[in-house]
């Protein structure tokens, strides 16, 4: 069931998407050599619970940590650790979660370790733009297609793929809510877009095939063929003046 916000509950998800962009940007500012996954996830957590906010992830199905901090061919789901440092040329993806008064935010993105190469460059620009384009027809009256071809049209045309076994979707008083939100699909078909829906458009890009698979941990997703993946994820809602970015700060 698709629920629609109405001003107050959308008064509380800019809180909580402010908090949540606050602590992503934290992180990403602190990603250089030799930091761990660990030391990420502790500004994350620290910054969320210093806003009165609790981290979405933390305890989420049993994840064990405040973020999802995923290297390289890592697309999703990494478990961060203290045992896991940045090496120079690394692409570091992380995603945030925060609940404050009974709503979620939720905001990813991918940052580079000193110099990256220019695959992996391209990779995370082509991921971000393919974000704006797909989040610039989350219109009222568009349909849900509308949004993942647009972002399946530039990846592809670029020469990546976008996966498929894990989508967006959409977010309120759950992290998790429908409709599912992919990042591919045919202009014109699927659900109707409206006033008041909130989602998260994320789209999940890999230099190589679309093709995943989960690690032994139970968590982790990787590319199958081992190259490398980027993520640029925000919580929209969809307003009569158009997009609004709940998790951008």
């Amino acid at each position: 069931m698709i629920i629609i916000k109405n001003s107050e509950q959308l008064k509380k998800m800019r809180v909580a998407g402010r908090i949540t962009g606050e602590a992503l940007a934290l992180a990403g500012e602190a990603v250089r050599e030799g930091v761990t996954t660990k030391h990420l996830d502790d500004i994350i957590r620290h910054h969320i619970e210093k806003c009165g906010a609790r981290p979405s992830f933390l305890g989420y199905g049993g994840f064990p940590a405040s973020a999802c901090i995923s290297l390289n061919e890592e697309v999703i789901h990494g478990i961060p650790s203290g045992e896991r440092v940045l090496k120079e040329g690394d692409i570091v993806k992380i995603d945030v979660g925060a609940l404050k008064d009974g709503f979620h935010g939720d905001s990813a993105n991918t940052f580079a370790v000193g110099r990256i190469s220019d695959e992996k460059r391209r990779l995370i620009e082509v991921t971000k733009k393919s974000f704006e384009l797909g989040a610039a027809k989350a219109i009222d009256g568009g349909r849900l297609g509308d949004v993942g071809h647009a972002v399946q049209e530039y990846v592809e045309a670029a020469g990546f793929s976008v996966v498929r076994k894990y989508v967006g979707h959409g977010v309120g008083a759950a992290l998790h809510e429908d409709p599912n939100v992919p990042n591919y699909g045919v202009a014109g078909r699927g659900l109707r877009l409206c006033r008041g829906m909130t989602i998260a458009i994320e789209p999940m890009v890999n230099a190589g095939g679309y093709e995943v698979r989960e690690l032994n941990d139970g968590w982790t997703v990787v590319t199958r063929d081992g190259k490398p993946s980027a993520h640029y994820e925000h919580t929209v809602a969809i307003t009569e003046n158009g997009v609004e970015f709940l998790t951008k700060i």
